[in-house]
């Protein structure tokens, strides 16, 4: 239950772990954590950082590829394994940066001439998400470019983000992808090729490549004589590689500071090594989330930054926390269904939405408040005497914890002074670090996505059987049981698929497409 009024500030102080440069306090004082049972969390945090020495110093992470996990290396390159890494780390950051400037002074140009002031991005997932967070923080009129990022293989949002930019005459194309063959990031590769060529364009002398080396992409870029080139590794993992190229270049074209959103990552990084677990902020993080989930996410987390530009930080959360997390097993292989689902939106927004709820209605949940001090750049105007918007937003945040709290539910508050490059590089890693140790309370390996692989192999089989259906059809109109007949399936998995070609393919006659019984296919 909540403490009186007049202990509340002496659970302030008590629950509370800051970094100093840049600022970012952790307030606990409405978590319900009490001493006894941040006390039991003592023995297996201990064990958590033994287990996060490990592999820092190289261990192997994900036992299914037989790889390291060293996304923390890349904010401090001298603790990589060996010097090899290090050096191939501190020379991509250079390197990076030496391509934004050149991009902006006019080095690296359009053949037909101007200059590039749009990035088109075709990524997925960690390859999106990272920089869209940044643009979103960061991004708008005083950037030097303008980021559009394709994320789906949906058609009709491709053509609305390539309508709405206009020509790509001006627009550096910047492909994400590890192996090259992402279903998803090669669609958006392509479209944007047809795109170009529908304008008279070229794709390879507007078109950068992050990959590893040797890759189907790698290769690509190569023989077409790509603007540049740019590493991913196999120990950088999607949901951890905003600190990498894969969102340092996109942050750079848009005129981050690398180099302190680096500093503010290895800031958290050292704080999240203390050994003591008040002291530590991803320590009582992850503890919070245990304590409140019950050690089996048993209450979601709703993420409420009280900052506009913040708005797409539960997204990013959504896919660190959930595909790190979320497995079905344990290291042992025992059966666990272990996870911890993640949303939100944004303060005061959420107030006028499911704040009701939240207050009064299934507590299935606990709360993560993200604070900025700082309103604005300048002065504020007082929208009604003696209180600014700035100071309504601060109070809806108070006032909105403080009801969820009355009533019995859960919170913790992120407070950062002000937003820029070292303030989102230190809640980053922050963040990253309270999964990592949240993996080791619930022993699964946060590191691989066997999920996610599932997922993609099914995708693949279902494309499979589409060109069976194709090749099955004929002059002559079939109906979905004879058609899955000849392609060797199932009527209920060829279903989908043929209506979808009926309306899509003009190669395909169909009719009665919205009747399964009466729909006949035939090809044109």
């Amino acid at each position: 239950m909540p403490e009186p009024a007049s202990d509340r500030f002496a659970a302030y102080l008590q629950r509370r772990a800051v970094l100093d440069d840049p600022f970012v306090e952790l307030d606990l004082g409405h978590a319900m954590l009490d001493d006894e049972r941040l006390a039991g969390y003592a023995a297996p945090f201990a064990a958590a950082l033994v287990a996060m020495q490990k592999l820092e110093a190289g261990g192997i992470a994900n036992v299914d590829e037989k790889r390291m996990v060293g996304h923390f290396w890349l904010r401090a390159p001298g603790l990589a394994p060996n010097p090899e890494i290090e050096e191939a780390i501190v020379r991509a950051v250079a390197d990076i940066e030496a391509f934004a400037v050149a991009v902006h002074n006019g080095r690296i140009a359009p053949p037909e001439g101007g200059a590039f002031t749009k990035v088109v991005l075709c990524g997925i997932g960690g390859s999106a998400l990272g920089p869209m967070l940044l643009a979103d923080v960061f991004g708008g009129e005083h950037a030097p470019m303008e980021l559009c990022v394709l994320d789906n293989t949906d058609p009709d949002g491709i053509d609305r983000q390539l309508t709405g930019l206009g020509t790509l005459q001006d627009a550096l194309v910047v492909v994400i992808s590890k192996s090259g063959g992402t279903p998803e990031t090669r669609n958006g590769m392509l479209e944007v090729e047809r795109a170009c060529a529908a304008q008279g364009l070229q794709l390879a002398p507007r078109a950068v490549a992050v990959t590893t080396p040797g890759s189907l992409l790698h290769r690509r870029a190569e023989q077409e004589g790509w603007v540049a080139t740019l590493p991913m590794w196999d120990w950088v993992g999607g949901r951890t590689s905003i600190t990498s190229a894969v969102g340092l270049l996109p942050g750079a074209l848009l005129g981050i500071d690398l180099r302190a959103f680096l500093a503010g990552a290895a800031a958290m990084d050292d704080a999240t090594r203390r050994e003591r677990l008040q002291d530590n902020p991803a320590g009582l993080l992850a503890a919070f989330w245990h304590a409140q989930g019950n050690g089996c996410g048993e209450r979601a987390m709703v993420v409420l930054p009280y900052k506009d530009r913040l708005l797409l930080l539960s997204r990013y959360l959504q896919q660190l926390v959930m595909e790190s997390l979320g497995k079905a097993n344990d290291r042992r292989g025992g059966a666990v269904a272990q996870g911890l689902t993640v949303y939100g939106n944004k303060g005061s927004t959420d107030q006028h939405a499911y704040v009701q709820q939240l207050r009064d209605g299934r507590h299935d949940f606990f709360a993560l408040f993200v604070r900025v001090l700082q309103d604005r750049a300048g002065e504020s105007i007082e929208v009604e005497p003696g209180a600014t918007s700035g100071d309504f937003l601060d109070g809806f945040w108070q006032g909105t914890r403080g009801a969820l709290f009355d009533n019995g539910r859960a919170s913790a508050t992120l407070t950062v002074d002000r937003l820029d490059e070292r303030v989102l590089g230190a809640l980053v890693a922050l963040f990253e670090r309270a999964v990592a140790i949240y993996a080791e309370f619930i022993d699964v390996n946060a590191y691989h996505q066997p999920g996610v692989e599932a997922g993609k192999k099914a995708a693949a089989a279902v494309l499979d059987l589409q060109r069976r259906l194709l090749a099955a059809l004929g002059s002559e109109p079939r109906d979905v049981r004879a058609l899955a007949a000849a392609a060797g399936a199932d009527p209920a998995d060829c279903w989908p698929i043929l209506q979808h070609l009926g309306l899509n393919r003009p190669e395909v006659v169909a009719s009665s497409v919205h009747d399964p019984e009466r729909a006949r296919f035939a090809r044109r």
